[in-house]
């Protein structure tokens, strides 16, 4: 399995338009050796370090076939930027505009893409995910949209899914579990999440080869939220920003607990100090990984 991240960060991204804070100011900065450490990565920087809106692309190594995670608004320079092929197939975790805004970009690229989303009725919205996404663009006759129960395995560009409730309140929202059977890999994504996620769904998320783990901002941005933060460790560090985005301490501290061989904290905001934002556990565009 090919693993190619797309897109890192929040619903803004980084650097955010109109932002001169210390933490975008070092992401555009074209002298900052900030460019040399992201090439030890395998980024090529030379543009700018960016965290553009989330999105993950993938390679079955055992079939060619390719799958998209959520559909970035950034879609378009995603693509051109990093150079893969058009996927054969998406999934779309939630309907937050930042996930799936960039599925305008199937007109006149697509004669058919087949999108995948859980079948689970929100009590807000009063509608699945497949159904928002279906009224949403029931425009493009290119996208066919395809519902799935969460918890049941599925398959999709030979790849072994399942969709894993997590907790984004008030809208229902999901992680992934994919697993590519031929080879046994095995990719968990959190998806937007606080750090109460269920048990069965974390123990579907332990145990992968790498792990893509929610990590919105740093644990002292709680005390300017109006709910300020929740499920603190023992230590009184909240783990939760708000209700609905895990804190970077929640998001180290949840990755350890599903212990993957690998991890990555993905939808990071530019919020977090410049000094603290570009650690090697926090993942940026381009990166790449072969399980």
């Amino acid at each position: 399995m090919e693993v190619t991240l797309l897109g890192t960060g929040d619903t803004t991204g980084t650097p955010t338009i109109g932002c001169d804070c210390d933490t975008c100011e070092r992401a555009r900065d074209p002298d900052d050796p900030l460019r040399e450490r992201m090439a030890e990565r395998g980024v090529d920087a030379q543009g700018g370090v960016e965290r553009s809106r989330f999105s993950v692309y993938l390679e079955n190594d055992a079939t060619g076939e390719t799958l998209l995670v959520d559909v970035s608004p950034d879609f378009r320079h995603q693509f051109l930027r990093d150079g893969v092929p058009l996927p054969d197939a998406a999934i779309v975790t939630h309907v937050h505009f930042d996930h799936l805004d960039g599925l305008g970009n199937a007109y006149r690229l697509f004669d058919d893409l087949p999108v995948y989303a859980a079948d689970e009725t929100d009590p807000v919205t009063g509608e699945s995910v497949a159904e928002g996404i279906r009224s949403r663009y029931d425009y493009l006759d290119t996208v066919s949209v395809h519902p799935r129960t969460p918890y049941e395995p599925f398959e999709v560009a030979g790849f072994e899914v399942r969709l894993v409730p997590v907790e984004h309140p008030p809208m229902l929202c999901y992680g992934l579990r994919i697993e590519e059977p031929e080879t046994g890999a095995v990719l968990a994504i959190t998806g937007d999440t606080c750090y109460e996620v269920p048990d069965r769904s974390r123990d579907l998320l332990s145990g992968a080869d790498l792990a893509l783990v929610e990590g919105l901002v740093h644990a002292e941005a709680c005390e300017f939220h109006p709910k300020g933060g929740a499920h603190h460790d023992a230590d009184g560090v909240p783990r939760t920003f708000g209700t609905k985005h895990m804190t970077l301490s929640g998001a180290r501290d949840f990755a350890a607990d599903i212990d993957p061989d690998d991890y990555r904290i993905v939808h990071t905001a530019h919020y977090v100090p410049a000094e603290r934002a570009f650690a090697d556990d926090i993942a940026v565009d381009g990166e790449r990984f072969s399980l």
